[in-house]
């Protein structure tokens, strides 16, 4: 009985005195985590964003030459699931085309779903263009 009693007593005081085994995530970044996230999936989202951003200017002739974007100017408008937890989500994002050194020549809505699939766009507007000697 005195076995069983100190055995217990020990058992008890490893578990409570034991190290937790609780994973910490690591963010090597620059940014609190919840940016890091949200730039990690716009830019997992590139390809579709250039694709409607190539659709809306392509038949505009005063869009300058070499227009792009960047994940820092990119907005998440909203995010609708569209499959329960962990299925296709629906990301919809307002995007600024610029050209040269980030001119902004645009303002753009474009909606992706998380399977890299583009949904749709629309143009909201266009700055005007500044010319240089």
């Amino acid at each position: 009985m005195k076995k069983l009693a100190v055995t217990l007593i020990v058992a008890t005081v490893l578990v409570i005195t034991g190290t937790s085994a609780a994973s910490k995530t690591i963010n090597e970044t620059d940014t609190e985590l919840c940016e890091t996230l949200k730039y990690a999936l716009i830019n997992s989202l590139r390809e579709p964003i250039d694709k409607a951003i190539n659709e809306i200017y392509k038949d505009d002739q005063e869009a300058p030459e070499g227009l792009s974007w960047a994940s820092f100017q990119t907005e998440i408008l909203k995010i609708r699931q569209l499959d329960g937890i962990g299925g296709t989500y629906e990301i919809t994002f307002k995007v600024n085309p610029y050209y040269r050194a980030h001119i902004t020549y645009g303002e753009d809505k474009v909606v992706v779903n998380s399977d890299g699939e583009l949904i749709g766009y629309k143009h909201l507007k266009t700055y005007p263009k500044v010319h240089f000697n």
